[in-house]
Order: structure tokens, then sequence, then C-alpha cells
């Protein structure tokens, strides 16, 4: 059966009008080129402020070595990993865990007082103890997919504050 091309028109702008009308918009460059550049402060050996030096810098955005009053910094106040058991084998040991991944941090934009975010991540996490190796490889690679997914919201968040 052959589509009317009228129908077909037709249906492609009501689906362009519907997606207009909701507010929906392509993200395209963060608005943090407004800056020189971006101070980012964190522990020395931190793997999420690692994470977050790369995104900016892949969105051609100068890290600063110091704070500079036109420009916004990002404090890394805190990120911790917790795991708290949720079953266990019939003999005792951990069957599952729940990994808690918390961040806290500051944005402080120019002429602006600071703002404090915090959140979590959770992820379940299998345990087998016959599977030892790969048991920490898969952890190791969650904890990376976490991080990633902390620095993205982190630099959404700038983001939204500089728009």
């Amino acid at each position: 059966m052959k589509a009317c091309p009228r129908l077909t028109a037709c249906l492609l702008t009501l689906l362009m009008l519907g997606l207009s009308g909701c507010g929906f918009q392509l993200r395209g460059q963060l608005p943090l080129q407004l800056f020189d550049g971006v101070y980012l402060e964190a522990e020395r050996h931190s793997e999420l402020a690692a994470i977050l030096r790369q995104r900016l810098q892949s969105h051609q955005i100068t890290l600063l070595s110091q704070p500079a009053k036109d420009s916004p910094s990002v404090v890394l106040l805190r990120d911790s990993l917790e795991r708290r058991t949720l079953s266990l084998f019939p003999n005792g040991q951990v069957a599952e865990y729940e990994l808690i991944y918390q961040v806290q941090y500051r944005i402080q934009l120019p002429d602006e007082d600071a703002h404090y975010f915090e959140f979590e991540l959770f992820r379940d996490y299998q345990d087998d103890p016959n599977r030892a190796l790969a048991k920490a490889r898969e952890l190791e690679l969650m904890l990376a997919e976490l991080r990633e997914q902390a620095a993205q919201r982190i630099l959404r968040q700038l983001g939204r504050l500089s728009a």
C-alpha cells in the first residue's frame, strides 16, 4: 500500500508542531563559551575531576589555574561511594550490593552567590565469589559509568545556570 505524499507531509508537519510546542530543542553547545574559561577545584587525584576536565576541554573551554572574577568556578566538595548489602547467598556470603555514588559540589558564577548541589546515583551489583576477577572488572566499569554520569550532570547544571 502506497502512502499519500500529502498525508506524509501533514503527519510530518504535525510532528514538528508538536515537538516545537512542547519546548523540545536540540542541546547543541553548552552556553559556557560565553566565558573565557572555567576554574575547576577538586582533590588532587579525583577521577571525577579528571573526567570533568576532559569534558570541558572537549567543548573547547579553557581550564583556568586559579579563580577569576569574570569566569565560573566549579568546586567538587565530595564524591564518595558506599555499598549496601541487598541479598545473601544461602551460605551467608553477599550475593548483591547496591552501589551509592554521592557527589557534592558548588558552582560560583560571576557576580552571583554560590550554588550548592548534591545528588546520588544508584546501581545494583551482583557479586559472585567464584568469578572474583571478572566481578572486580565489572565493578570498575560500573564506577567509571557512574563518574561519567555525574560529570555530565554537573556540566548540564553548569550550562543551565550560565544560560
